[in-house]
């Protein structure tokens, strides 16, 4: 069914490319300065939005391994992501349970066992406690109420989405994304996330989160402050379709005007799945297309990487962090790696 509405809203957005037109609102909406510099609006952005609704955590790819783990921090809370050796990921606060020290420093790798560099107690990949350094000296302890705090955590057409706050109600690693997701889930599918392979990560500096957001949702700047990489003559015009709180813009160019001349059959999920998908209240997800130097151009293969903008928040209302994952359908050899890296 996902593909017949991408089929159908490809279908609308090449009658807008061949007709030169967009869709446009009823009239011009203002935005108070406000709403991006006050501290206490802020903070309410913090605690009702980014401590309350499941949050992209990062691609299940790199976590694709049983024992394989991630340490990383956002809005302050540390979070240590492992995937069991049943196969099953969880995640939890990255604080030891006895003096409240971080567990594993930021990055990612594998481990059967998480050690406090302070007190050396241990805990498993399900977040057990399971060792005390010279326990017959340290008195009784229940482990069972000293594991690691839960977060709840499930996964997504490749990607990882958690909450900051630990549920109290005895669900502690269950997340609703059925509400959460609003059905995009089952159309972003289509980008084929969940079979792809990390093969970069850096990290951007930005202004306020709701700039930076904004910016992902604006194609109307690529021509001017991008064209350098695009050109100056690439659309600045944009379709917009939304799931709930989360959108999907196409650009109606010369691309989707040229699929009048494709039967519908023959679109590929490359033509129906371009343009920026953003999931609310943080994320940006493109594809664009890197020169392979060992790539057989007469061979079938993809040549497009998607690049998953994970946007953090500062520590004021001035500041933010982008971390951009860069997901390829190949695993790269040495030369294609350099590449990409450049």
């Amino acid at each position: 069914m996902s593909r017949e509405l991408l089929v159908q809203l490809a279908r609308r957005t090449m009658a807008h490319a061949q007709a030169g037109t967009q869709p446009l609102a009823d009239g011009v909406r203002e935005v108070p300065v406000g709403n991006y510099t006050d501290p206490d609006r802020w903070q309410l952005e913090i605690d009702r939005i980014f401590k309350r609704v499941p949050l992209l955590l990062g691609p299940s790819c790199e976590l694709a391994e049983p024992g394989s783990y991630r340490a990383l921090e956002i809005a302050g809370v540390p979070i240590l992501l492992s995937r069991g050796a049943d196969g099953e990921l969880r995640s939890f606060v990255n604080m030891c349970s006895h003096r409240g020290a971080v567990l594993m420093e930021p990055g990612s790798g594998s481990a059967r066992r998480f050690t406090c560099p302070y007190h050396a107690w241990s805990y498993d990949q399900q977040g057990t406690l399971v060792g005390i350094l010279d326990r017959e000296d340290f008195g009784p302890v229940d482990t069972s109420c000293h594991g690691l705090t839960p977060l709840p955590v499930g996964e997504r057409a490749g990607l990882i989405f958690g909450s900051l706050t630990p549920r109290h109600d005895g669900q502690r690693h269950t997340i609703d994304l059925d509400a959460a997701l609003c059905g995009y889930d089952a159309v972003f599918e289509h980008l084929g996330l969940a079979d792809q392979h990390l093969v970069g990560r850096q990290q951007v500096d930005g202004p306020n989160w709701k700039v930076a957001y904004d910016g992902y949702l604006d194609l109307y700047h690529l021509p001017i402050l991008h064209k350098a990489t695009f050109g100056p003559d690439y659309s600045n015009k944009a379709v917009f379709d939304a799931w709930g709180p989360h959108q999907r813009s196409v650009q109606p160019d010369h691309r989707m005007a040229a699929l009048a001349d494709i039967p519908e059959a023959e679109w590929s999920q490359k033509q129906l799945t371009s343009g920026v998908w953003t999931i609310f209240p943080h994320v940006s997800i493109a594809g664009f297309v890197i020169d392979r130097p060992s790539h057989d151009s007469e061979q079938p293969g993809d040549t497009r990487l998607q690049m998953i903008s994970q946007l953090l928040p500062g520590p004021d209302q001035w500041s933010s962090v982008t971390v951009q994952h860069f997901l390829a359908p190949f695993e790269p050899t040495a030369e294609e790696q350099a590449v990409i890296e450049e």
